[in-house]
């Protein structure tokens, strides 16, 4: 299992967990709330956990 964050604006998160979800090869076990990055309120964070789908290849 990968714990990752992601950093950036709230629609490039939104691509990006969009294209995670639907990869063949990886299952995405869980992933937070967008939480806002001190200082800026223009990027924002996320967490998510993933593995590899077995089967998936």
């Amino acid at each position: 299992m990968l714990k990752i964050r992601v950093q950036g604006t709230k629609s490039d998160i939104r691509w990006f967990r969009k294209r995670l979800e639907q990869h063949p090869q990886i299952a995405v076990l869980q992933v937070s709330d967008l939480f806002s990055n001190k200082g800026t309120t223009k990027y924002f964070r996320m967490y998510a956990e993933i593995e590899e789908k077995k089967g998936g290849r």
